[in-house]
């Protein structure tokens, strides 16, 4: 019996998929525990009409993970934090507060885990580049200047 799988099973297969398999085994468990629906006409046509519209569903996030990019890419966030001698930052600058300074500064909403930050945390004055991990085809790069707070 060909089944439609409505979740991911471990020896059959991933969720969407078409398997073929005993029709006890289907009848018995498969079908019962609404882990998958039987491949007739209207539940093929179901299945098509389900992935076309999670593939319109991914290309609209795509597409706005690529405009927040361009966004992102054009800012410039500044960062002012006081500081002692020789360039050196009192403290360390983290993701969080650069993301506070771009929602601050050009209403930016960043997610703090998505800024990928260098080894070592920022502890001197200059300017730096930075990633930003927006969707899995999308990574934008943002300027963070960081500055002397007189």
């Amino acid at each position: 019996m060909k089944v439609i799988l409505l979740q991911d099973v471990k020896t059959l297969g991933k969720k969407g998929e078409i398997v073929d398999i005993n029709d006890g085994y289907a009848r018995n468990f498969v079908l019962p525990k609404k882990l998958g629906l039987e491949a007739n006409g209207k539940n093929l046509n179901d299945l098509k009409l389900q992935k076309a519209n999670d593939e319109k569903e991914a290309q609209k996030i795509l597409e706005e993970a690529q405009a927040q990019g361009k966004k992102i890419e054009a800012a410039r966030v500044i960062v002012k934090m006081k500081g002692g001698e020789s360039d050196r930052v009192f403290g360390s600058i983290s993701s969080k507060e650069i993301a506070q300074e771009a929602k601050k500064q050009f209403d930016l909403e960043i997610d703090k885990k998505k800024i990928v930050m260098p080894d070592t945390p920022i502890k001197s004055f200059g300017v730096y580049t930075l990633n930003v991990k927006l969707h899995p085809k999308v990574t934008a790069k943002l300027t963070v200047d960081v500055q002397k707070e007189n």
